[in-house]
């Protein structure tokens, strides 16, 4: 399946049991409701997924039940955060092996790899696997920073053909459109910026919060892609809130208590990830509380 990188792509969170253990009947409630909603692909095993608690197993679990879900109709992607070149290039072959139609890919992590390590690193793993790749550029979280002159150096990689934009730059987006033109599709990793960012011309967006409110994420996207920008800035003024725990230490746990909120999810995490208590609880409570009060009627953006 090749991918158009556009759209809302969620990136899930994983589904556990009180004793720890993939929770498959939750994580495919939260599926059915994101596919009704419409969103354009599935991202799974990223911070929000807990990735980097996943045995191979459990990703390979989490894989085939996700291709099941969707029957071909969005592709699924698999995130690859890992320490060695060795290391990602065997999660690239396993993800192929297992039916992913597409890698989201972070640099290496812990080591502080230099501009070309990083580089090298990438196109290692592109010439590994016939899979289309989007790097995920996050150097606030991660600490590397993909430039433009490293996205030139990989415009020869044909597979890697997306960025997930975390700069927190929106600016970035003009940069990399006036270099590269669409060599590489956008898409938006930062929940609040999102809309600003679809406005400047990103493509898609990989979501946050959408795991709790999948229709008010795809609405938003449909509307200011169709040119609807004022009812799209109403609808985010009400979810802006809600997207703020996404950018937040916490936002696994916070994300998951919202999917409760909403009833397509549990707010079991993997330890050393604890459930929120008491007054931080409390705080993100009363923000799904009062969002959950004031929640908009949306429009009939699927027909946008």
């Amino acid at each position: 399946m090749s991918i158009l990188w556009e759209g809302v792509m969620p990136a899930v969170t994983t589904k556990f049991t009180k004793s720890d253990e993939l929770d498959i009947p939750n994580f495919e409630i939260n599926i059915r409701a994101q596919i009704a909603a419409g969103v354009n692909g599935i991202v799974l095993g990223g911070t929000l997924g807990e990735a980097s608690t996943l045995t191979n197993l459990e990703k390979r679990t989490l894989i085939l039940k996700t291709i099941e879900l969707v029957e071909g109709k969005i592709p699924v992607i698999i995130n690859i955060a890992e320490q060695s070149t060795k290391s990602a290039i065997e999660a690239a072959k396993n993800a192929q092996e297992y039916g992913a139609n597409g890698l989201m890919l972070l640099p290496p992590m812990r080591y502080k790899a230099d501009a070309h390590e990083t580089v090298t690193y990438f196109k290692r793993v592109s010439e590994s696997t016939n899979l289309p790749i989007m790097i995920y550029n996050n150097p606030v979280d991660y600490g590397i920073e993909v430039t433009l002159d490293m996205f030139a150096a990989l415009e020869e990689c044909e597979n890697i053909q997306a960025v997930k934009e975390s700069t927190r730059d929106i600016s970035n987006i003009t940069r990399m459109r006036n270099r590269f033109g669409n060599r590489f599709k956008i898409l938006c990793g930062v929940d609040t910026l999102a809309l600003e960012s679809l406005i400047m011309g990103a493509d898609g967006w990989v979501a946050g919060l959408v795991c709790a409110f999948p229709a008010e994420t795809v609405a938003i996207y449909k509307l200011a892609k169709a040119g609807k920008i004022k009812e799209a800035i109403a609808i985010n003024s009400w979810f802006l809130p809600l997207l703020e725990l996404d950018i937040n230490t916490k936002l696994v746990q916070n994300i998951k208590l919202a999917e409760v909120a909403t009833g397509i999810g549990t707010e079991n995490v993997r330890e050393p990830r604890l459930p929120l208590i008491g007054k931080e609880r409390s705080h993100v409570l009363s923000i799904i509380e009062r969002s959950l009060k004031t929640r908009p009627i949306l429009p009939n953006y699927k027909n946008l």
